[in-house]
């Protein structure tokens, strides 16, 4: 009996010391979440030390819209940081009476439909109940800005279910755009039965490389692969051109497929998601090099992190962590003063508020996924 309550006395103490040694595994703390974490606030800094007086960054909603994001992401809201204050105060100071916010002082630059997407995004963040009825005229400007929904046009035009900036007379809709309209909306909670998203679907699909869904006559003579281009007429901003799939695009049109009540495991997903398996990188922007590649990182952490997938497992079978692919990346190219830019100069990324601002949301989706 002796023997006996000495083994269990044992047993006891190896399963007691095996619990603390999980425990204190448990509590270790990752170094590269710690390097991460590091990076973020000394972006933070950044971003609050080039603040312009007006509470905008560059003087411009769009990036500070951005800016806002990025802050609200990473734990800042208007109570406890007054550059997030600020920052509001200028969008809100930009809202006009159609429900669109935007700069319209220089009609170049005033991209409304681009502008107001940012910026309900960057209102609907704060989770500030004092601006849910403004959130709600911009959806409703950002659903009548869309080709088809209050125009007339028929599905059959190729424009059809698009958004573009929607400054110029002779707008055109592009994926970008509708990408970030769509997330705006989504995000601020427009119904899954909302037309916008059934209109949006028959645009992604003709721009998307993909001859089963696409009924453009480009397509049928595309390299079929499942990416995504720039816009319904084949238009590409890669340096290949016409036709030709890229990165920041193909995880863009996967986004929005999914915000369209698509399902994962659709044909037109798939294709998209396999795509993105045969050029997974988080070195270059796939098809563009290092153009937009900012851009990329922020649309690919956004997309992986809605897809619901911990590891993108390639084409060549190998898997991927992209949450610590992406981490390791962005550490490594931020520079001493705290911010991130490109030095390809091409879609403004040559920017440092812009830049910064993308890469602390690329991180805030990288730490914190289902956020």
């Amino acid at each position: 009996m002796r023997r006996l309550f000495y083994k269990a006395g044992v047993c006891m103490a190896i399963l007691a010391f095996w619990v603390a040694g999980l425990r204190t595994a448990a509590a270790a703390p990752d170094p590269l979440i710690a390097q991460a974490q590091k990076a973020v606030q000394k972006g933070i800094a950044y971003l609050h030390r080039v603040q312009e007086k007006d509470g905008s960054w560059s003087h411009y909603p769009g990036t500070t819209a951005l800016a806002l994001a990025a802050l609200l992401r990473n734990g800042h809201n208007e109570l406890n940081d007054p550059a997030v204050a600020r920052g509001i105060h200028y969008l809100l100071h930009l809202v006009k009476p159609n429900g669109g916010i935007y700069d319209d002082r220089d009609p170049n630059l005033a991209l409304p439909n681009y502008n107001t997407s940012l910026s309900m995004m960057a209102l609907y963040l704060t989770h500030n109940p004092a601006y849910k009825p403004i959130i709600a005229k911009a959806q409703k400007f950002l659903e009548d800005s869309q080709f088809g929904a209050t125009d007339g046009m028929k599905p059959s035009n190729p424009f059809y279910g698009g958004i573009g900036y929607g400054s110029d007379p002779d707008d055109h809709p592009d994926l970008s755009n509708l990408a970030t309209a769509l997330e705006a909306l989504k995000d601020t909670g427009v119904p899954a039965n909302a037309p916008v998203w059934k209109r949006a679907i028959i645009f992604l699909q003709r721009v998307q490389n993909r001859k089963e869904s696409n009924d453009q006559a480009w397509a049928k003579t595309g390299p079929n692969d499942g990416g995504f281009v720039y816009d319904p007429l084949g238009g590409s901003k890669s340096p290949q051109g016409y036709r030709t799939s890229y990165g920041s695009m193909t995880y863009e049109g996967l986004k929005s497929y999914i915000y369209c009540n698509v399902s994962r495991q659709d044909p037109r997903a798939q294709a998209a998601w396999n795509w993105i398996r045969a050029h997974y990188s988080v070195t270059t922007n796939p098809g563009m090099g290092t153009a937009a590649l900012y851009y990329y990182y922020h649309t690919m952490a956004k997309t992986l992190a809605v897809y619901g997938q911990k590891y993108v497992v390639d084409t060549h079978g190998k898997p991927h962590d992209w949450q610590k692919d992406l981490i390791r990346q962005l550490i490594r190219l931020q520079h001493p003063d705290g911010s991130w830019f490109n030095t390809n100069a091409r879609f403004w990324e040559n920017q440092p508020a812009l830049v910064t601002s993308y890469t602390l949301i690329a991180l805030a989706y990288c730490l914190h996924p289902n956020s």
